[in-house]
């Protein structure tokens, strides 16, 4: 589920991607018509002054009365009107513009929101593999970028292609009405300054996927400048970090120009092929004119609507190039909302309501990528209130075996069963309802220290929560804040130490109160001082419950109930410590050993 992986090509099936926006459009299209009708006499508007122009000429200029049967208009009358009429249109035309802008913001806002809405419900239910597959930077610009692209400029664009026609249709009544003959000619010539639209739409899509891709190795360089800023200065790196993204941003810099290498001739042979239109309207006009067909007023005013055209025919022009981005943005927009979840429930489900006797693991095997396996049929039984631990080399498989419990990933074959139902039969929810974990680095979300206790239980009592806070030994560190648990930590916690990320964490579980328990190398990144703390809390956080636990320190696992050591992605050996410890040439015995002879160095 790699997101610069995913290709499918309807990027320009604009039925399908339109009917795929229609949900989103549907709610405002009362205001999208209101918006649209507006575009109508705000396009058509463009064509009064070219329209005005032709009796101005023979009248005005020309020293005529406008004569309609009995009705006579003076010169001097229609030369004062002209100039106020002119002004009339100006002011409706910009009245009309500003609705019409406010409007278009106000919908495309509204149907952006929407789907960056769904969009992030659909990140939020993904699986661990979909993180660990993508980076954050790809992440990032696949579901706030593109979304952006797609929605909130699609209505805008249509709106602009409508006020470009309507001001076009407008602009040719007034050719047509001047005379028909010159405007067959430089419609037929404006028309044929379309074609070369139509053969920009695979360059568009091949180079916007592209900057898609560098833009979200972009995000990602400064994601990990952030997060990596000690690492960075530490290890002397910013020249490397720094070459690395002015790679990035000049391979941008190189798809931009690409990009207008590839579409920047199409204006200028839209105004070449239009300058031939004028060209041969002014040849035939003066024709028309010397032989009386044609007043010079009607060829002015016919050449003003000709020269006035060419601004909706850019518009439209360099908008159809934009709608090819939009429409490829669009699609990759809906390439997120088909990916499909690994995990999820399956069919019918049933409720899980803790753990009466025991957990299994029956022959499971396990592997991140295909053909490369990572447990190889693991099996073993740990009872309801029994501590098992898990022990091995780096790398083995220890952390694996227990993201499986709340089905972060899914086996790839065997069973996991809890009271003899094999997980995957329990609803996901329920499941990891009833499981809480403990990590070595434990992610802690900006807010307060309340907050992030209550992500344990949101509908908790001030006395629940005090009675966490004391039982994960938290309760000494928040009376020295002087807004105790409603202290702000920052992003990521990075203003507490390593020991009081921990004890929030713990503070969190112990809340949850959830009947099985999971601790990840919980204690391994702290010294002396805070692991004795942070073990205290672990103590009172075990009590009850069906532990499993992972453990850098064999010293502090030697009274779990039972020992599995993994290596390689294999059980190797199982027992309480007493029983592995009299192993001969053992693998724990030589674990144990090697780890208390470096101590006691």
């Amino acid at each position: 589920m790699k997101l610069d992986k995913i290709q499918t090509d309807r990027a320009f099936d604009y039925f399908y991607l339109l009917s795929r926006i229609w949900p989103y459009i549907r709610p405002v299209m009362f205001r999208i018509i209101v918006a649209f009708l507006l575009a109508i006499p705000l396009g058509l508007l463009d064509g009064a002054t070219a329209f005005i122009l032709k009796p101005y000429i023979d009248i005005v200029v020309n020293g005529n009365d406008f004569t309609y049967k009995t009705f006579t208009l003076t010169r001097d009358v229609f030369a004062a009107a002209i100039p106020w009429l002119i002004m009339g249109f100006a002011v409706v035309q910009g009245l009309l513009k500003y609705a019409n802008s406010y409007l278009t913001d106000w919908i495309s806002q509204k149907i952006s929101i929407s789907v960056k809405e769904d969009l992030f419900k659909k990140l939020v239910y993904l699986d661990s593999q979909f993180y660990d597959e993508n980076t954050s930077g790809l992440v990032i610009q696949r579901f706030l970028s593109d979304p952006d692209s797609a929605s909130k400029n699609v209505v805008e664009s249509l709106k602009t292609l409508i006020t470009a026609f309507t001001s076009s249709l407008g602009l040719i009544a007034v050719l047509l009405y001047n005379s028909w003959k010159l405007a067959f000619v430089g419609v037929i010539v404006l028309v044929c300054a379309f074609i070369p639209v139509s053969l920009i739409r695979k360059r568009v899509k091949n180079v916007s996927n592209a900057t898609m891709v560098v833009g979200s190795g972009m995000t990602t360089n400064v994601n990990e400048t952030y997060h990596g800023n000690k690492i960075i200065s530490g290890y002397c790196l910013q020249e490397d970090i720094y070459a690395k993204f002015r790679a990035q941003i000049r391979r941008l810099f190189d798809l931009s120009m690409s990009l207008t290498k590839r579409t920047g001739w199409l204006s200028p042979i839209m105004y070449f092929i239009a300058s031939i239109g004028v060209a041969i309207v002014m040849v035939v006009g003066n024709h028309l004119i010397i032989t009386g067909e044609m007043s010079t007023g009607s060829l002015a005013s016919f050449i003003t609507s000709l020269l006035l055209l060419y601004k909706p025919i850019k518009t439209l022009g360099s908008t159809l190039t934009g709608m090819q981005n939009i429409f490829v943005s669009m699609n990759r927009v809906f390439e997120l909302f088909d990916l499909v979840p690994r995990i999820q429930d399956k069919g019918e489900t049933q409720e899980l309501k803790g753990v009466n006797s025991s957990i299994s693991f029956e022959n499971v095997c396990f592997e991140y990528e295909e053909n490369k396996p990572v447990l190889n049929n693991i099996s073993f039984d740990v009872k309801k209130g029994e501590i098992m631990a898990l022990v091995g080399n780096s790398g083995g498989g220890k952390s694996t075996i227990v993201n499986l419990i709340p089905r972060f990933y899914d086996i790839k074959s065997g069973s996991i069963k809890i009271d003899g139902v094999d997980i995957r039969n329990f609803s996901l929810n329920s499941l990891r309802a009833n499981i809480s974990e403990v990590f070595q680095d434990n992610f802690l979300f900006s807010g307060s220290i309340r907050d992030n206790i209550l992500m344990g239980k949101k509908d908790a009592t001030e006395e629940e929560i005090h009675q966490a806070i004391c039982a994960a030994h938290l309760d000494d560190f928040v009376q020295t804040l002087d807004n105790g648990i409603d202290t702000i930590i920052g992003e990521r916690g990075t203003t507490l130490s390593g020991g009081q990320r921990q004890r929030v964490a713990i503070a969190r579980a112990m809340i949850k109160n959830a009947p099985i328990l999971i601790l990840d190398e919980a204690t391994s990144a702290l010294d002396n001082k805070s692991e004795a703390i942070v073990q205290k809390a672990l103590e009172n956080l075990i009590k009850g419950r069906t532990v499993f636990v992972i453990a850098h320190r064999l010293s502090t696992i030697k009274n779990a109930d039972k020992i599995a050591v993994i290596n390689e992605g294999h059980l190797v050996e199982m027992g309480s410590h007493d029983e592995l410890i009299k192993i001969e040439n053992g693998q724990y015995k030589f674990l144990y050993e090697m780890q208390f002879a470096r101590n006691t160095l």
